[in-house]
């Protein structure tokens, strides 16, 4: 009988030390692929800082604040080390804290323990570039001082000013008979042009021969508008304007004004109201001009003539002149030792800013020429982005003495 046993037993052991030797060398190289490459040394943390572990961190309480003045804090700080206090995860001061010295913006702190993700550019909408159109149309104010009137004025967001002004001083030779007007021109500044240029001289020339009663002034008046407005139609010009004049002749006031420019008188710090608006609102405006055969729409609360001017009268406005008229209203009052000042503003004032308020304004200003500066300011900040035009008129030096 042959005996096999020992032969197999050495062919079995061959053949299991062989499988696990193919098994190690598989895991060997399989541990090869998988194996990180080494780590970097990092370098090694910055020491601590000296100061105190206040210093750069956000401000506390006041009742939590060492008791340390600006002046010790700024002389002990040292950037570097600040610096390095942002790598260990302290935050940094904003730029507008007067507590820490520091100028980095908060935005550029840096958390060791996360990184924060890059902010997404959102782009402004049209109401924003709306906005900034509107304010860099109305950064430019003028200012004038002139003898016995301080006029300021600023743009709105057209692209050109509409406003205009005239002054006609020392009329007939005489230094107390004047003529001043505040124009707001609407469908362009062609209009307003030609009232500043001719408005003035017209009314100086029907005031030659004239006597000095009142009523015979109001007619110079009357008939300087009315050649003003035939002469301005005759030359073709766009659009229209409005206009609020004021004569001061023989210690005598005429206010006269066609449109929504305004005349307020302060008498002992008292408003005054020298002028009506020539608006849609009232009833006998609207009243004339569906008479007359005009139409009249209401968009938004706001009448306008045809749907489109929102004025009843002005100069010009050719294609609308069968309704709109340029005769005036005129006041006519004495100057007395009451009688201050006189505030003209073209409506894009007194849309923002009361008669009562505005003649406050110049009380408490004293300066009449600060004070025009300042109910500008006061109209724009409160919204308003129409062309403004102030001028004030010092009455003072157009009263009469009267002896006793």
């Amino acid at each position: 009988m042959i005996c096999v046993r020992p032969a197999f037993l050495r062919l079995s052991i061959i053949s299991i030390a062989l499988y696990f030797l193919r098994l190690l060398r598989r895991m060997s190289c399989m541990a090869l692929l998988i194996t990180p490459p080494p780590k970097q040394s990092s370098p090694a943390p910055p020491p601590p800082p000296s100061h105190p572990w206040w210093f750069c961190r956000r401000p506390l309480p006041n009742d939590e604040k060492p008791n340390l003045s600006k002046k010790h804090i700024e002389s002990s700080c040292k950037e570097q080390e600040c610096n390095n206090l942002s790598h260990m995860g302290i935050h940094k001061f904003a730029k507008d804290n007067d507590f820490c010295p520091i100028k980095t913006p908060a935005d550029e702190i840096i958390k060791p323990s996360r990184k924060r993700p890059a902010r997404l550019a959102v782009p402004r909408g049209l109401d924003f570039i709306d906005k900034a159109k509107g304010m860099d149309y109305m950064k430019e104010l003028e200012v004038i001082k002139g003898k016995d009137f301080f006029l300021a004025r600023k743009k709105g967001r057209r692209e050109v000013m509409e406003d205009r002004h005239a002054v006609v001083l020392d009329i007939s030779g005489d230094p107390k008979q004047a003529f001043f007007v505040v124009i707001d021109g609407h469908g362009g500044h062609a209009a307003a042009d030609y009232v500043a240029e001719n408005l003035g001289k017209n009314i100086v020339n029907e005031l030659e021969g004239v006597r000095k009663t009142g009523n015979q002034i109001e007619a110079a008046l009357r008939g300087g508008y009315s050649a003003t407005d035939r002469e301005c139609l005759a030359q073709d010009v766009n659009g229209g304007a409005c206009a609020a004049g004021v004569l001061l002749k023989d210690g005598e006031l005429h206010a006269a004004n066609v449109g929504d420019c305004k005349v307020v008188l302060s008498r002992r710090g008292k408003a005054i109201t020298l002028t009506n608006n020539h608006r849609l609102s009232r009833e006998d405006e609207r009243a004339r001009i569906e008479n007359s055969g005009g139409f009249l729409y209401c968009h938004n609360g706001v009448w306008r003539v045809n749907g489109s001017l929102a004025v009843s009268r002005a100069f010009g406005d050719l294609h609308l002149k069968d309704w709109i008229i340029c005769e005036p209203e005129i006041v006519r009052l004495p100057l007395t030792s009451e009688c201050e000042f006189l505030i003209m503003a073209s409506d894009g004032l007194w849309d923002k800013v009361s008669d009562q308020e505005a003649v406050d304004v110049v009380s408490r200003e004293k300066n009449l020429l600060e004070s025009c500066r300042k109910l500008v300011d006061i109209s724009s900040s409160r919204g308003n982005r129409d062309d403004i035009t102030v001028m004030m008129i010092n009455l003072h030096n157009f009263k009469i003495d009267i002896p006793n």
